[in-house]
């Protein structure tokens, strides 16, 4: 019943973040060998640091605290390209759902059909091709460094050559990563809403999902804002779909919030609880910072 369903889910968030820490780990491996279980305590820190931060950027510095040797600034630059990597994941994904929300959805005759749906999805697949390739050849942006960064900063021109650690295989198995884990909340959100009668199929389901992350992606929020918003954006879209109800026959809209407010608890609220207890091991000075390589 609703308990073993509940297990599941809570199973499903120490796979989620355990993928991020296999992802954080083979990305800051490049300048800092991390253990899996370090790696793990890195992540769980910078969730609990980044609730208080818009878009949950503060994530990119309460990881690098935990490395005892490498370049913190490096570290940061590093940890961005695991987050720019599941950001294409959330866009990608969200631009196709979009395709397939509008003719479902948008019951009007000039979205759903004819020139101006295909120079949609024309142009969804130009971005989403664009933005692989930007994804692709980061070392470009390290080759760019001297053009951008002018003599005068010097020091922070040699923290881009970061971009030209990782190869293409490299950066397809972070984004292969990334795409696990999204796959894995989704499955997440949608146990959620059938654990709470909210009847709807898995497809379409799915398609809304993907568009409540990608506009999540978005709007600028703080994480303990995000909860609101969040379920407002999830009221809207499953709100569309026609006669969204629970099994028992009742409005969904109860059940749609209730599935997107726990599993922000479970997502979030959680690991950031753990990530507290880690937070108070940092150092948060050193004697000296120290460039690897």
């Amino acid at each position: 019943g609703f308990l073993r369903w509940m297990a599941v889910i809570l199973l499903m968030m120490a796979l989620n973040w355990s993928l991020e820490a296999v992802k954080w780990k083979s990305l800051i491996g490049k300048i800092e060998e991390v253990g899996f279980f370090k790696a793990l305590q890195a992540v769980l820190t910078g969730v609990s640091i980044s609730s208080f931060t818009p878009n949950r950027v503060g994530e990119f510095f309460g990881r690098v605290f935990i490395l005892d040797r490498a370049s913190r600034m490096e570290g940061i630059l590093i940890t961005i390209v695991g987050s720019v990597s599941q950001l294409l994941v959330t866009v990608i994904t969200g631009s196709a759902a979009l395709l397939f929300f509008i003719p479902s959805y948008l019951k009007l005759a000039a979205y759903s059909h004819g020139y101006l749906y295909y120079g949609i999805i024309a142009t969804v697949i130009l971005v989403d091709i664009v933005l692989l390739g930007l994804y692709f050849n980061l070392s470009v942006l390290s080759a760019l460094k001297e053009q951008i960064l002018k003599n005068g900063l010097k020091k922070v021109r040699r923290f881009f050559r970061v971009f030209s650690f990782y190869h293409n295989r490299e950066l397809a198995a972070v984004l292969l990563l990334s795409a696990a884990r999204y796959a894995v909340f989704s499955t997440q959100f949608y146990l959620l809403l059938r654990i709470l009668d909210v009847s709807i199929p898995y497809f379409d389901a799915l398609v809304l999902i993907s568009l409540i992350y990608f506009i999540m992606a978005i709007i600028p929020t703080i994480a303990l804002t995000e909860l609101g918003i969040r379920g407002s954006v999830a009221l809207y879209f499953f709100g569309l779909y026609p006669g969204i109800c629970t099994a028992a026959g009742a409005p969904g809209n109860l059940g749609v919030f209730a599935a997107s407010t726990l599993l922000w608890m479970i997502n979030l609220g959680i690991p950031a609880l753990i990530g507290t207890f880690f937070v108070f091991r940092l150092h948060f000075f050193r004697k000296q910072e120290v460039t690897a390589g």
